[in-house]
């Protein structure tokens, strides 16, 4: 893109208030107001995936951005009011297309896929509005007032989500934002300060900012903070021994594991997994659920089965994990009372994965667990 030069005028309405304002602060008479831009971004000179556009607020950055990216300003969607947000995706998207690429962008929470758009959080509804986006815009996404309605928590992690899923889609993303925080986390191809006039590539790719997990184990009780985000039902077992990873003292992700006490082989199986909305999309889930598999594994077999697509995809790609069971159906049978007697009923059928921790053993954090 060549070097622009952008002029912004204004009428100027003086009203009493105006000329009023004028007299306090002697303002110059004007019958219009003028802003002027000398913009440079050579994004042409260089292929991309990523790009930012940031600074203060009042620097003109969306009027930038408009004149700039003319076509490709992402605006509101229109979204069902009582269906599902799946429902307002392209019809040509499979199911599976869909919920991949709501995965992929940090929204990985099946229950909250059935839910209205209106109904969901600031930062859910962030995350799906890029994924619609992503989807149904194949040019140039921009979006304006990236992160700005969302905690900063949400902003960082989702920013790396996003950038992940634009470029493993081979797409082109521009953020608009007032925030330097998400720099790091976005890691864009290129940035353009408005404020300076200053453009730059990044050629070097950087890695994701460190992110320090406190592990805790918790009462069952914690469960109520996490169940409704999970997959399955809500329940969990008495028996169940449970874990909450810490993210700057607030609760991420939650594990519980429970023993599986087969005659000829023993086990551990993990019971519960699940990752708050506000966390996910840099893996969090993944490790929680890795860190309590390395404790329990210094003692018996450990063993996981999940439905969930995502897992079943990381894993199936993992060191540490080994497919026991090829994603398919099991019926689960379920002891019923009828007449007296006692009768077999088929469960609800889902397809889900087993399997098998492999990975290294943490004896002496399992030692300061307790469990061994």
């Amino acid at each position: 893109m060549p070097r622009l030069d952008l002029i912004k005028k204004t009428r100027v309405i003086r009203s009493p208030r105006v000329i009023q304002l004028e007299g306090m602060f002697d303002l110059p008479t004007e019958k219009t107001s003028r802003q002027q831009w000398a913009v440079d971004m050579p994004i042409e000179d260089d292929d991309w995936n990523v790009g930012l556009i940031v600074g203060p607020s009042g620097c003109g950055k969306t009027s930038i951005a408009r004149e700039c990216f003319k076509n490709e300003m992402v605006s509101d969607f229109n979204w069902f009011q009582q269906k599902s947000i799946i429902d307002s995706f392209p019809e040509e998207m499979g199911i599976k297309e869909i919920t991949a690429l709501l995965s992929s962008v940090g929204f990985s929470s099946p229950p909250n896929w059935l839910r209205p758009f209106h109904v969901l959080s600031n930062g859910e509804q962030f995350r799906v509005s890029i994924a619609r986006a992503l989807a149904e815009l194949p040019g140039i996404v921009v979006i304006d007032e990236f992160t700005s309605v969302v905690d900063r928590t949400v902003a960082r992690i989702g920013s790396f989500a996003v950038a992940r899923t634009v470029r493993k889609r081979e797409q082109k993303f521009v953020a608009i934002s007032c925030h330097f925080d998400i720099i790091e986390w976005l890691d864009p191809d290129w940035i353009y300060f408005p404020a300076t006039n200053q453009f730059q590539w990044r050629s070097e790719r950087q890695s994701r900012p460190p992110v320090t997990l406190e592990i805790i184990n918790v009462h069952r009780k914690a469960w109520e903070l996490f169940r409704k985000h999970h997959y399955l039902d809500s329940t969990i077992q008495k028996s169940a021994n449970c874990f909450v990873a810490l993210m700057d003292g607030q609760p991420a992700a939650f594990t519980a594991v429970i023993h599986f006490p087969h005659r000829q082989s023993p086990s551990f199986r993990e019971h519960r997994t699940v990752c708050l909305p506000d966390f996910q999309g840099i893996g969090i889930g993944n490790a929680l659920s890795e860190y309590i598999a390395s404790l329990y594994a210094c003692r018996k077999k450990y063993t996981s089965v999940t439905g969930h697509p995502a897992m079943i995809q990381y894993r199936a790609k993992s060191k540490n994990w080994k497919m026991i069971r090829k994603p398919s159906v099991v019926s689960r049978q379920k002891g019923l009372e009828k007449n007296g007697k006692r009768s077999v009923a088929s469960s609800h059928e889902r397809i889900t994965a087993g399997f098998l921790y492999c990975g290294p053993r943490r004896e002496r954090e399992a030692r300061e667990f307790g469990l061994i």
